[in-house]
């Protein structure tokens, strides 16, 4: 793939991953073909400030893990307040790198 192009999307949607797994994703995407272009321009990837936001508001009833995808967390923070309000404290400071965690899982399982 085009290296401008390449870089083009690292500058665009790097806030969504971690900044140590930007180099990761370059090499990968560098290495692909024109084809899967279309496939990786079509996902959607969760902001991790929005997802900070829903925690500080929701994180007591584990709606931020339920937006990115933890389900089964967010069950348990659901049925427990967020461990009476400790759990959804300790997610504030989680919970962006979580979010960044699942869009570098989710970017790696359309690459493959």
């Amino acid at each position: 793939m085009d290296a401008q192009k390449v870089d083009m999307f690292i500058m665009t949607n790097g806030k969504y991953f971690e900044s140590h797994h930007l180099v990761q994703i370059r090499d990968r995407l560098l290495q692909l073909d024109d084809s899967k272009w279309s496939v990786l321009q079509t996902l959607q990837f969760k902001d991790p400030t929005t997802s900070l936001i829903i925690s500080i508001l929701g994180g007591t009833l584990g709606i931020d893990r339920f937006m990115i995808g933890d389900t089964g967390l967010g069950v348990g923070k659901l049925l427990t307040c967020g461990g009476l309000g400790i759990w959804a404290i300790i997610d504030y400071f989680l919970i962006m790198g979580a979010t960044r965690e699942k869009n570098f899982a989710k970017i790696q399982q359309a690459l493959v």
